[in-house]
């Protein structure tokens, strides 16, 4: 958690607001392997990280609310009494989404005043998002003693991005930044919403993030669009999800879709699979094999999903170049965002200089090169 941004957060609600708030700290996450099989009930691996969103929150004396995006220097006024999503695309949504499922959950919120900021690079895939949504939920379940699990904020934040923000998410990302635990990755059922947590030890390895720093226009259609074709497969098989289908059940109706839709359900089939053996793998200690369900999930994605873009693909095509790389491939929702790599330490210096090099010469515009320690999930900052 940075101590830099806390302070920072703290003194602009003071300034603002003349009076001492709660502190919140609500991670981003990282998914060491299955991607797009959270809304398909199936099984994803990741972690919370000590990258986040600080929120400070405190009940205000009036009859409205204040709500101010420190890095976007923006803010929003507004009464819970009435509570409506933005008619334009904005942070806003995900606050006021969050407030109006806790209404109707039955619970009463008060006026509140709040200041936010994070340090989770933009378009990273490493899902800002949920941890807005989390800080929102989990400050206001302190402040007005809401009585709210964990479990229970969780769906409260996926309602508020499938209802307010119009993304129909699976529950990875909240679940992730809500119950991370340090130095693990969390085995998660997206079924029955458990999880077993996994030590994480690379030992001469670690994980290092590469931001495309791009973001093309389609990720959130084609997230939906995508979602469909899952839902209406498993209306074809007569099942839950896609978790409950083995390539051979999809074979029976493949004449009954177009080859592409066919392909994205093998895909997600393939991907749960490739989740359950990583979770094996990193048990037993064999790296190799994780590494290489690693390249395997990007492959899917780039030729059976088609979420990744030029820049994700030129990113993983280096990554394969290097023998210190075990395995690499796209993290997120798509079309942009980081690729994650699992990368022999002393090799991280040197492919850091050489694979920006190469994405300025090929693409004239600059990555971004991160490591992450892996964080506790959302909680206050005493």
């Amino acid at each position: 958690m940075n101590t830099t941004l806390v302070s920072k957060i703290k003194t602009a609600f003071v300034e603002k607001f003349n009076n001492t708030p709660l502190l919140v700290f609500s991670p981003g996450r990282i998914n060491i392997i299955g991607e797009h099989t959270d809304y398909n009930d199936g099984f994803v691996f990741p972690a919370a990280v000590n990258k986040g969103i600080i929120a400070a929150l405190s009940k205000s004396n009036t009859n409205t609310s204040t709500a101010c995006a420190a890095d976007f220097d923006d803010t929003i006024e507004f009464s819970v009494n009435n509570i409506k999503p933005m008619a334009k695309e904005s942070w806003g949504n995900y606050v006021l989404g969050v407030i109006a499922e806790i209404q109707k959950a039955g619970k009463t919120v008060e006026n509140f005043n709040m200041v936010f900021g994070g340090d989770i690079p933009s378009g990273s895939g490493m899902s800002s998002s949920a941890a807005l949504e989390n800080s929102v939920v989990f400050g206001l379940n302190e402040l007005f003693d809401l009585g709210l699990t964990k479990t229970e904020m969780i769906f409260i934040s996926q309602k508020a991005e499938h209802n307010y923000v119009g993304v129909n998410c699976g529950i990875m990302d909240q679940y992730a930044s809500m119950f991370g635990i340090k130095n693990h990755a969390l085995l998660l059922d997206c079924r029955s919403v458990e999880a077993k947590p996994f030590e994480i030890n690379f030992e001469n390895h670690e994980l290092m993030l590469i931001n495309t720093n791009v973001k093309h226009s389609l990720s959130d259609s084609a997230y939906n669009d995508r979602r469909l074709v899952c839902e209406h497969i498993s209306k074809l098989l007569n099942i839950t999800a896609l978790r409950d289908a083995s390539e051979a059940d999809l074979e029976t109706i493949k004449t009954q879709v177009s080859e592409t839709d066919y392909q994205k359900a093998l895909f997600v089939i393939q991907e749960n699979n490739r989740a359950e053996k990583a979770s094996a793998a990193m048990q037993n200690g064999d790296l190799n094999t994780l590494g290489q369900l690693i390249y395997g999930s990007h492959n899917g994605l780039q030729h059976q999903y088609k979420v990744s873009c030029d820049e994700l693909d030129f990113l993983v095509e280096k990554a394969k170049e290097n023998q210190y790389i075990l395995g690499a491939r796209m993290m997120g929702g798509g079309f942009g965002g980081c690729t994650i790599n699992l990368i022999a330490k002393h090799a991280v210096a040197d492919f850091k200089t050489s694979v920006s090099e190469a994405y300025k010469n090929k693409f004239n515009t600059d990555c971004s090169v991160y490591a992450v320690e892996l964080s506790d999930g959302t909680h206050l900052i005493k």
